[in-house]
C-alpha cells in the first residue's frame, strides 16, 4: 500500500476541527494514527532512491538496420529487454537525440514479457509523460515517462510496447541489441501476442529503465565496443558478459544491489572514426549521467588501436587513449564514482592484427594495469588469451580472430572480482 502524506495531513486537519475540543482523546489517536502512517509513507518509500536497472547507449541507425516494412509510423513496436534490480515502481527514458525530426509516441504499455512476443496481461501498465498518454520527442530530445508502480523482478523481462505516430527519416536507436523486436500495423499496444509480425533484432528508441530501490542500490555503468554489446553471444538468452556479471552480482550478498548498465556499441571507438558516437563525445551522458551510477567500466580502445600501422602510430595511439582514460578518470572521481579500467584482448588473427597494433595494446594494458591510474583492473587480457600464444584468444566467434564465443562470455563474467563493487 503506498501512503501519500497530503492524505493523512488533510485527514489531520478534518479530524482537529471536529474533535479537537470535543473529544481530546479520539484527536490525540489520530495524531499518532497520522503520525506512524507518516513514519511508513517515510521508510517504505522517502527512504528509496531511483537507480538505473537497464541502459543501452544510443546511436544514430545505419540504413542497413532500420525498420522494416512497414515501419515505425503510425505502427506498433514491441521491445523486450532484461533488467538488473528489481523493485516496485519504475519509469523509462526514450532518446530522440540523433534524429532530426520530431517522434511522436501515441500510446506507450509496459507488461512482463512470457517469451517470445507474449506478454502476461494482467501486469499491462500504460505510461504517461506529464500526465499524458502522447507524448512528441523534439529532435535531440531525451524523455523520462513518469513513475508507475510496477512489479519488477530481479533479471526480469520485461516488453515495452510503442504504438508511434509520425516518426523521423533518420533513427537513434541501438542496432546490437541481440534481441528480437515484433512490428505490427496499427494500434496492437494491448496485444497479448504479436502474432503475424514483422520481426527485427534491434532496439528503436528505448534508451533506460530506473527503479526505486533501497538506499543501499547503486549501478555499474560499462562503457564499451562490440565485445561489451555482445557479438556472438547468443539471440535472446542474454548471456553477455555483462549479464553473467549481473546474475552473479545479484546472488553475492554483498552486490544484491548492484545493478549493471552495459553502454556497448559495436565498432565504436575512443578517438574517432568508427560506429557510433565515440568514446570521448558520449562518455559524460552515457557513464557518468546514468541514475544512481556508482561504478564504471571502462573496456574500450580495440577499434582505434586495429588501425595502427606503424611504430610511431602504436606510441600515438597508445598515449592519445591514455590521455583519454586520464579525462574520464578525473571526472568520475569528480562525481564520486570508482572507476576500473579493462585491459584489452587479443586480436591475431583478425585483420585488426600485426606487430605495431599489438605492441599499442600492450602498452595500454600495461598502464591500465599500474597501480594507482585506474581504482582497479579487469583482467580480460590475461583471462581469454591463449597460454601457448598470448596473442590470440582461446577461441573466437566465427574465428574472427577478435569476438569471444558465447562460452568465453561465460568466462568473462565470471573472471570478475565482485568485492571491487561492494
Amino acid at each position: 500500500m503506498t501512503y501519500r502524506p497530503c492524505t493523512f495531513y488533510n485527514l489531520f486537519f478534518k479530524t482537529f476541527k471536529s474533535f479537537h475540543h470535543s473529544s481530546p482523546i479520539i484527536f490525540l489517536l489520530v495524531v499518532l494514527l497520522c503520525s506512524f502512517s507518516l513514519s511508513v509513507y517515510a521508510t517504505s518509500d522517502l527512504s528509496k532512491i531511483w537507480v538505473g536497472t537497464w541502459s543501452t547507449a544510443p546511436q544514430l541507425v545505419e540504413p542497413g538496420n532500420m525498420p522494416p516494412s512497414p515501419g515505425l509510423s503510425n505502427n506498433t513496436l514491441r521491445q523486450v529487454v532484461r533488467v538488473s534490480l528489481g523493485g516496485d515502481s519504475l519509469r523509462i527514458r526514450f532518446s530522440n537525440v540523433f534524429s532530426n525530426s520530431t517522434v511522436t509516441m501515441k500510446a506507450v504499455k509496459v507488461a512482463v514479457s512470457i517469451g517470445g512476443s507474449g506478454i502476461d496481461g494482467s501486469t499491462i501498465k500504460e505510461l504517461k509523460f506529464n500526465g499524458m498518454t502522447d507524448v512528441t520527442m523534439n529532435p535531440g530530445a531525451t524523455i523520462t515517462s513518469d513513475p508507475i508502480p510496477f512489479n519488477l523482478k530481479p533479471r526480469m523481462d520485461i516488453a515495452i510496447t510503442i504504438y508511434f505516430g509520425q516518426t523521423s527519416s533518420n533513427i537513434t536507436g541501438h542496432p546490437g541489441s541481440r534481441t528480437t523486436s515484433w512490428l505490427l500495423a496499427g494500434d496492437k499496444t494491448s496485444a497479448i501476442d504479436f502474432a503475424g509480425s514483422v520481426l527485427t533484432d534491434h532496439w528503436y528508441f528505448i534508451n533506460g529503465i530506473d527503479v526505486k530501490a533501497p538506499e543501499s542500490a547503486t549501478a555499474i555503468a560499462i562503457l564499451g565496443n562490440s565485445i561489451t554489446d555482445g557479438r556472438g553471444s547468443d539471440t535472446n538468452k542474454q548471456n553477455r558478459w555483462t549479464d553473467i556479471l549481473s546474475e552473479r552480482l545479484l546472488k553475492n550478498p554483498g552486490t544484491s544491489q548492484v545493478a549493471v548498465l552495459n553502454l556497448g556499441i559495436g565498432g565504436n571507438c575512443v578517438l574517432s572514426g568508427g560506429l557510433g558516437p565515440t568514446g570521448v563525445s558520449r562518455y559524460e551522458r552515457d557513464i557518468l549521467d546514468q541514475t544512481g551510477v556508482r561504478f564504471a567500466v571502462v573496456f574500450i580502445g580495440v577499434n582505434d588501436i586495429g588501425r595502427v600501422r606503424s611504430g610511431e602510430e602504436a606510441t600515438t595511439t597508445a598515449n592519445n587513449l591514455i590521455t583519454a582514460f586520464k579525462l574520464w578518470i578525473k571526472n568520475a572521481h569528480a562525481k564520486n564514482i570508482k572507476i576500473y579500467g579493462a585491459t584489452i584482448t587479443p586480436f591475431h588473427g583478425n585483420s585488426y592484427y600485426n606487430q605495431y597494433s599489438d605492441l599499442c595494446r600492450n602498452n595500454v594494458n600495461t598502464w591500465i594495469r599500474t597501480k594507482g591510474n585506474y581504482d582497479g583492473f579487469i583482467d580480460f587480457d590475461r583471462s581469454l588469451r591463449s597460454t601457448s600464444d598470448t596473442t590470440r584468444l582461446v577461441s573466437t566467434y566465427q574465428h574472427d580472430g577478435l569476438h569471444p564465443t558465447a562460452e568465453e562470455y561465460v568466462k568473462m563474467g565470471q573472471s570478475i572480482e565482485l568485492k571491487l563493487f561492494e
